[in-house]
């Protein structure tokens, strides 16, 4: 039941950069090409729910690019490359990382003959 409300409240944070994809197409082409990355993901995270286990990789996928994707902009913010405002991003995403590694599913046991 956790791994199901924390795939709902990622999916949905993921899904509501939606607005910001939009409204920075003009100003931010690269930001907007990334956020479309997350909207995407968001949209396969919710339809996840129904059942995690037959999820894994996506799960696995959303964990790992999160911590990386973390690190690096904890990398930037400490070269001051980015704003250090940049850096709840990095929590959010570093949370989202860990508590899906320890929330993620088993792997199914296929019976052999």
């Amino acid at each position: 039941m956790p791994l199901k409300i924390t795939l709902g409240i990622t999916g949905t944070i993921f899904l509501l950069l939606a607005y910001p994809m939009i409204l920075f197409i003009r100003q931010e082409p690269a930001l907007s090409m990334m956020l479309s990355l997350y909207v995407t993901l968001g949209v396969f995270l919710l339809l996840a729910i129904r059942n995690p286990s037959a999820h894994r990789s996506l799960i696995a996928f959303t964990a790992w690019s999160s911590l990386a994707h973390a690190a690096l902009m904890a990398t930037q913010a400490m070269r001051d490359m980015i704003a250090h405002r940049e850096l709840i991003g990095v929590a959010v995403l570093a949370l989202i990382g860990i508590v899906l590694i320890a929330l993620a599913p088993a792997k199914l046991s296929t019976p052999t003959p």
